[in-house]
């Protein structure tokens, strides 16, 4: 019969699947979503930002909370919360009430993150604790992998209100279970201290820096606004430092960064989760709107970096006790960095091409984020972990922050290009005025939702020349005073109409459909080039990542033991 430590980590490992799943699971259903709420990227995307945010502020002080109140209390508190975000999201009619229920998702997260890593490790015996804690950490990362996975096989058959819809009967089966397996005795920790201002100083960086890197481009990097802004997130940074420094009870230990491999654990799940994220909210995007691909398929195309992550994750654990941490993290790093090297090297039209990337990517990643919650673990071994999971969280939004406002960027000069070609083509036609006008409105759709044009197959279509030959043949009867002429007259003249207005059309749609074919080409070379442009970027700056690497110790040192 199952232990009933057993159970209660069974029931931790659904709370830290449901958090980190919808960390990653609304990138593959983004355009779906565009489409069913009528917004833009760019304000979708804090739909993404609001829940990293909230969730990365708000971890260590309802953590702290707990403590008070009871973990298994405000466990239970933060699976209802996690539920009713979940609802509201799924149930949204505009993208304002999607974000509040994010919000709300992103609070319940907070509550149960946290509260799931301490539970889990405080539930089995001190000899015991690292095996929980590679095996909960293992979790996070394959729930953020998994995500555009799952989010694109329940897009595809449910639709894009699924993927929220889904974490319902999920949360009422740890509901149950938690109900029925967790201790409700009261901690007797005291009177423990929340670090109230620090949680808001964190909250208030996080929002400034967001807020940069997703609106520079629009309010422009040198305007008033924007610098602004980053002075407020460098201000309330140092402020958050020094006030650490002084609290009695902070909310992140500085003590932690006095040791060098928790800074390596620290600055690896950042720079990692950025690279791995970067990858899954992009890529989804650019199989359904560039490559027309369903969302199950291009679900199914980002699959191999999941499949990575999945293997590599519990290997990775092991190799850590025969390798050492300075090994097994620069071989992650390396195959991150080969993967964005291939990335911006790469034919995007050429699938193996992106395999390749994602296998080395995930590969990577699962590498790194395997054995990183064993080696943050030291002395202070529930902060520690509470630490690393706000720093995984850094690193999606950093992540969802830089390659989306970097594609919306990208975007905005392709779509300039493309229109200012799509004139030039259409205007040097010998076609009607209104069939240019007619094609132009078209490729302005197609643009609108970041798409590449189709072809036109029949702009002027059978209905419309008839319409055509019935104006044409009024005029020509009108002009000619032959409306009194003879039925065999008219029958004459409306076949000469016919004839020639047919041979008109069959001309403009021709040369339409060679234009809208050359504005198609030209369209999927530009969106392609705005969506594979950040990659190129961002390849350089994974060198930071494999630099994190002598951070680690060597295969002599072993990894930091928990208390």
């Amino acid at each position: 019969m199952m232990k009933k430590s057993t159970k209660v980590i069974a029931m931790m490992m659904i709370g830290i699947f449901l958090c980190m799943l919808d960390t990653t699971v609304m990138n593959i259903a983004l355009p779906a979503i565009q489409t069913g709420l009528n917004t833009d990227l760019t304000h979708l995307s804090w739909a993404l930002n609001i829940y990293t945010v909230l969730f990365a502020s708000l971890a260590i002080p309802l953590g702290r909370l707990a403590d008070v109140w009871g973990r298994g209390r405000m466990y239970l508190i933060g699976l209802g919360l996690f539920g009713i975000g979940s609802l509201t999201s799924g149930l949204s009619l505009s993208v304002g009430l999607l974000i509040t229920g994010r919000a709300i998702q992103s609070i319940g997260a907070a509550i149960v993150f946290p509260a799931s890593m301490t539970i889990g490790i405080q539930s089995v015996a001190l000899s015991r604790r690292t095996g929980v804690i590679a095996s909960l950490g293992v979790m996070q990362g394959l729930a953020a992998a998994l995500g555009p996975t799952i989010g694109g096989a329940v897009t595809q058959f449910w639709g894009w209100r699924g993927i929220f819809l889904i974490n319902v009967p999920l949360v009422a089966v740890a509901l149950c279970g938690c109900i029925a397996w967790l201790s409700w005795r009261h901690p007797s920790h005291g009177q423990v201290k929340l670090d109230l201002g620090g949680s808001a100083l964190v909250m208030t960086t996080l929002l400034a820096l967001t807020l940069v890197l997703v609106k520079g481009n629009d309010w422009g990097w040198t305007s008033r606004v924007v610098l602004s802004l980053g002075v407020t997130s460098a201000l309330t940074l140092i402020a958050f430092v020094w006030m650490e420094a002084h609290v009695s009870a902070p909310m992140v230990p500085l003590a932690l960064f006095k040791d060098r491999q928790f800074n390596g654990a620290a600055l690896a799940t950042v720079l990692s989760g950025v690279f791995m994220v970067g990858l899954l909210v992009l890529m989804p995007s650019f199989f359904t709107k560039v490559q027309s691909k369903t969302e199950l398929m291009a679900a199914i195309m980002i699959t191999p970096a999941s499949m990575m992550i999945f293997i590599f994750s519990p290997i990775s654990g092991f190799l850590l006790a025969k390798l050492g941490a300075r090994r097994v993290i620069f071989s992650g790093s390396l195959a991150i960095a080969t993967g964005y090297g291939v990335l911006s090297l790469m034919s995007p039209s050429q699938y193996w091409q992106f395999a390749l990337a994602a296998l080395l990517v995930g590969a990577g990643y699962g590498t790194i984020i395997g054995p990183i919650t064993v080696l943050a673990a030291g002395e202070l071994l529930t902060a520690s972990q509470s630490v690393i999971g706000v720093f995984r969280q850094i690193g999606t939004s950093l992540a969802v922050a830089i390659f989306v406002s970097a594609l919306a960027a990208n975007l905005t000069t392709a779509k300039t290009q493309i229109r200012t070609y799509a004139t030039t083509t259409v205007t040097t036609l010998s076609i009607p005025k209104q069939a240019k006008r007619d094609t132009l409105r078209v490729v302005d759709h197609q643009l609108a939702t970041e798409q590449t044009a189709q072809t036109v197959h029949e702009p002027i279509t059978a209905a419309k020349a008839r319409r055509l030959v019935a104006a044409n043949y009024m005029q020509v009867l009108k002009a000619r005073s032959l409306q009194s002429a003879p039925v065999r007259i008219k029958a004459q003249i409306h076949q000469l109409v016919a004839q020639k207005v047919h041979s008109q059309v069959k001309h403009t749609n021709q040369r339409i459909r060679t234009a809208a074919s050359a504005i198609k080409a030209k369209t999927k070379i530009e969106l392609t080039a705005a969506f594979m442009r950040p990659y190129q970027v961002a390849w350089p700056f994974t060198l930071l990542l494999v630099m994190t690497t002598w951070c680690f110790a060597g295969r002599e040192r072993k990894s930091g033991k928990p208390s």
